[in-house]
């Protein structure tokens, strides 16, 4: 391998075949540009998936109810399901060592104004425990806490597309905005990683809307965090535990997923992954068909050229060369092709990514990269494509007969 006149002759025999050299070493260096873009192009699906949860902590359950779709327990179907109150608290007792943080949430429209300034907006009223749910980021003064829940206090916490709408350029804090008519006092301003509406977004407590609207007891649905140390299994067995007793509480058949719903994010992950996982395999799958074209390629011009240094070969054999040394002498030709333009590929394929890749975020796509991973799997796989396409070559012409070679000089 360090014997610098084989390395000569390598190279005499490159120069010779420029074109040919450039041909054979394309359609591998294309494969794995291929490659590497297909498991990019998987990794920013995959983070684009992944994006679109970023506004909620990763560990949460959201509890939402309908009308039913089967008869069960002596109702008919077509019942409507409302969450209360009671409910909050039963999950709470009853899952008490499973959760991280509950919120109930109750939904309403508001008409806003400021001075002269007015806008709609949609009013999300929580408990203290949903800023970690949401992963709702305040950026100015506080948000929702206990004692605003307990005396039902008119207070909201606003998104900052709703304080540059009615504010401007005024400080928010401390002044009141009239929702509907009614007198709230702003006690918080918050960011959101997602999209400018969901900072058209109002947060206010759970209490006081309830209040406002006719002193019920009714919520939209519950949100929930269970133990962060639980792991896939354990995460997908607390919901599907606590989907069977709230509808057992409800009275509402098993399988019937219109009248009451658990979703956790454990399983939209799990999916993800199943999707990305199918993808990537694809992509592995065309991407190492292409290679095996090049591989083939590369063979058949290995060959060929065997056959051009047939009598060169035999005079080798003549003056003593063993079948190794001429094995080692085809294959580190056929390495040396390959991986070289592997990685003119490989390079080619991190530029571009590397160039565009941060710039591309979409919904969908987003920030499409490979890792170091990739990168050391795509080095073994070159040199053990090289090997592949020199090794018949190889073998055939450490065959090669002398006697055979040099009776035609």
């Amino acid at each position: 391998m360090f014997d610098r006149d084989v390395w000569q002759e390598i190279f005499n025999t490159l120069k010779t075949n420029k074109l040919r050299t450039f041909l054979t070493g394309f359609s591998v260096g294309w494969a794995i540009f291929i490659l590497v873009m297909l498991l990019a192009s998987v990794n920013g699906m995959q983070n684009g998936f992944v994006g679109q949860f970023n506004d909620d902590a990763t560990n949460s359950i959201f509890v939402r109810t309908g009308t039913t779709s089967k008869a069960y327990g002596g109702f008919e179907a077509g019942r409507r399901i409302q969450l209360k109150n009671d409910d909050l608290e039963y999950i709470k007792q009853s899952f008490s060592k499973d959760i991280e943080y509950i919120s109930a949430r109750y939904y309403a429209n508001t008409a806003a104004r400021y001075k002269e300034e007015t806008g709609s907006y949609s009013v999300q009223a929580t408990h203290p425990d949903h800023q970690a749910i949401e992963k709702t980021l305040v950026v100015a003064g506080r948000y929702i806490n206990e004692a605003d829940i307990v005396n039902k206090a008119k207070v909201a916490v606003i998104g900052r597309k709703v304080a540059e709408d009615l504010f401007k350029k005024e400080d928010p804090l401390g002044k009141f905005i009239e929702f509907n008519g009614l007198p709230f006092r702003v006690i918080g301003i918050f960011t959101d990683d997602g999209d400018d509406n969901a900072e058209r977004r109002i947060y206010a407590p759970v209490s006081t809307y309830q209040r406002i609207y006719g002193n019920t007891n009714e919520i939209a649905s519950i949100a929930l965090t269970y133990n962060p140390n639980y792991d896939l299994t354990e995460a997908l067995a607390f919901s599907e535990r606590l989907e069977i007793l709230m509808k057992r509480r409800h009275k509402i058949a098993p399988d019937d997923q219109a009248g009451l719903n658990v979703w956790n994010y454990a399983e939209a992950f799990e999916n993800i992954s199943s999707f990305t996982s199918v993808l990537k395999g694809i992509g592995i799958g065309v991407g190492f068909l292409i290679l095996v074209a090049g591989i083939v390629g590369i063979g058949n011009i290995m060959v060929f050229t065997i056959k051009e240094r047939t009598k060169e070969i035999g005079v080798r054999k003549a003056l003593g060369a063993r079948p190794r040394q001429i094995i080692n002498l085809v294959l580190l030709e056929s390495v040396f092709i390959t991986t070289i333009s592997g990685f003119v590929g490989l390079l080619f394929a991190w530029m571009i990514l590397a160039a565009v890749g941060p710039m591309i975020e979409t919904p969908a796509f987003s920030n499409p990269s490979v890792n170091l991973s990739t990168v050391v799997t795509a080095t073994i796989i070159l040199i053990i494509a090289g090997v592949l396409a020199g090794l018949l070559p190889a073998m055939k012409a450490a065959n090669v007969k002398p006697i055979v070679a040099l009776s035609d000089i």
